[in-house]
């Protein structure tokens, strides 16, 4: 069974959410570092709270669906994505001061 890392990118779905995980891989010839990333669609029961940015643990299941063969099974830490509104984007502009002449 794979157990995987990864950041929650989307809950929008009911009963499932977007989990991208990110992996390092040299290039086969140059050996240069790669950065790879693969979004899975995973069963979020008993999750169903967890906001976008969370970092969470997802393990192989038998498949639930076409596309949904991963279940969350532990929350690794809480780096919510918080939205601002556009009346606190304005509240937080720094003013602009006009120089003398």
């Amino acid at each position: 069974m794979k157990i995987l890392e990864g950041k929650l990118i989307s809950v929008k779905m009911q009963n499932t959410a977007v989990v991208e995980v990110k992996r390092v891989k040299p290039h086969p010839l140059y050996r240069k570092l790669i950065r790879l990333s693969k979004k899975y669609k995973v069963e979020n029961t008993g999750f169903e709270d967890l906001a976008v940015g969370t970092e969470v643990k997802i393990q192989e299941i038998k498949p639930v669906s076409k596309e949904k063969y991963f279940k969350i099974i532990e929350v690794i830490s809480k780096n919510e994505i918080k939205k601002i509104s556009k009346k606190e984007k304005k509240e937080t502009k720094p003013k602009k001061v006009s120089k003398g002449k």
